[in-house]
Parts: C-alpha cells; sequence; structure tokens
C-alpha cells in the first residue's frame, strides 16, 4: 500500500479536547502561559490527557462568541503543526 508524505505512524488525528478545570487550576496554568510567553519559551501543557507542547512563535488572538444567550471568550494559541 502505497502512503503519502503523511505515514500512519507520523499523521495527526484532528480533535478538538475541552477540560473543565477548577478556578484555581485555571488561575495556575494562565500563570504558567504568561511567564513562558514573557520568556519567549515554548509552554507545555495537558489537556484532557493529552500533553500538547506550544512553539514560543505561536500566533494568539482572542475570540468572542455570542449564541443562544450563552457568551463565550476563547484564548487561542495557533501555531503550524511539525
Amino acid at each position: 500500500m502505497k502512503r503519502g508524505p503523511m505515514t500512519r505512524r507520523n499523521a495527526k488525528q484532528e480533535k478538538d479536547l475541552e477540560k473543565v478545570y477548577t478556578r484555581k487550576d485555571f488561575v495556575d496554568k494562565l500563570r504558567r502561559l504568561a511567564d513562558a510567553l514573557e520568556q519567549n519559551k515554548r509552554f507545555r501543557i495537558q489537556v484532557a490527557g493529552e500533553r500538547i507542547s506550544i512553539p514560543a512563535h505561536a500566533v494568539f488572538n482572542i475570540e468572542h462568541e455570542r449564541e443562544g444567550g450563552l457568551e463565550e471568550i476563547e484564548f487561542q494559541l495557533k501555531w503550524e503543526a511539525q
């Protein structure tokens, strides 16, 4: 069977993870993120059991959504998958 440039072994599966944190845990993660950003360092975090490494060159944005009486703010970091 012929495979393209991404083999089954190194292809990353698309997913959308979400985990609810206590206020204390959320604040701790934000503080670690802010420290990493200020120092221009890679940020490592585990979300719903998956370890994620965010490079220092990630792009940042803040998104606001309003739908059906609910509002949401998302702080997003985006980078090219390696």
